[in-house]
């Protein structure tokens, strides 16, 4: 099939590798404007945008996907399919009716769970033990339309966000690969998704990262490691934002107040409402990351202190 490719972050680009590997055409690729990175904040092209210049293939970057140029050229190119993985903006009902196929949604939970921008995240905060990724067909709703096929994958318990990503990319991109072949053939039906078992997983945002001290450890660590690398869990400490990466409960130890610093020679403890919590990497603001210990010998922490 002659496809036109919609994507824009990292983890799509396994699925652009796969699509121009497979026997399927990929004559252009939609993604979200240049938009400014780094220290310098100098204009970037997305990882999907960069990887698609690699390869010779044109790209569409349009500020909405409802532009009058941008569906000009669509209908123009008059695609069979169009798979997304990640684009990051709303498509119109003008856009959703060019291809024949329709719009075929790669989406990183196992539908209708986690619904939204961040069902990896929701998934490892409500501590569930497998997610995977769904291929469906794009209608109005978000993430509303009948599914074609499903891949599992176990949620490990040191998994962060990111390093679950990256898997069901992988796995993923397989899955949307087979999904097209399967559409072309002819053999594959999209599945009305059933009405139970529906959840929702809007975005993170930077409030959402900050660590209660006062919830249970089991729970400090499923925030934790759902908000590594983005947007990245985060306390006060004398009155600055401290950022944490991963924990490691410790149920068994204690007695310590919520919030309460435990500082050893080799390791930093800190309690929560059960237990306590055991911290890896500490970066306070503006400065480098660091070891915890490190981190504490070097601040010059003593047992007692509390994160805020």
């Amino acid at each position: 099939m002659k496809v036109v490719f919609a994507g824009t972050p990292r983890t799509a680009v396994p699925s652009l590798d796969a699509l121009m590997a497979s026997r399927h055409d990929v004559v252009a690729v939609l993604t979200r404007p240049d938009a400014p990175a780094g220290r310098g904040r100098q204009l970037m092209h997305s990882p999907v945008a960069e990887r698609a210049d690699d390869a010779g293939v044109e790209v569409l970057k349009p500020t909405r996907a409802r532009d009058p140029d941008f569906l000009a050229r669509l209908a123009e190119i008059a695609p069979d399919c169009c798979p997304v993985v990640a684009y990051g903006g709303l498509l119109p009902r003008a856009a959703l009716e060019i291809p024949r196929h329709g719009w075929v949604n790669l989406h990183f939970s196992l539908l209708p769970a986690w619904r939204g921008a961040a069902p990896v995240q929701h998934a490892i905060i409500a501590g569930d033990e497998i997610t995977g990724a769904s291929t469906f067909l794009i209608e109005e709703g978000l993430d509303t339309g009948p599914v074609y096929g499903v891949v599992t994958e176990a949620i490990k318990p040191t998994d962060t966000s990111g390093d679950l990503l990256n898997r069901l990319a992988t796995s993923g991109a397989n899955l949307l690969v087979a999904t097209l072949d399967g559409i072309e053939d002819g053999a594959l039906s999209a599945v009305l998704q059933p009405a139970e078992g529906v959840s929702y997983a809007p975005k993170i945002t930077v409030a959402d990262a900050r660590l209660d001290w006062t919830a249970p450890a089991s729970h400090i660590d499923r925030l934790a490691r759902a908000c590594t690398p983005a947007p990245g869990a985060w306390t006060t400490w004398r009155g600055v934002r401290v950022k944490l990466g991963p924990v490691l409960p410790e149920q068994g130890r204690g007695p310590a107040r919520p919030g309460e610093l435990i500082v050893q020679k080799d390791a930093v403890f800190v309690g929560a409402a059960t237990g306590s919590v055991r911290l890896a990497d500490v970066q306070e603001q503006g400065k480098r990351r660091m070891a915890a210990s490190d981190w504490a010998r070097g601040a010059r922490i003593a047992s007692g202190e509390h994160f805020e």
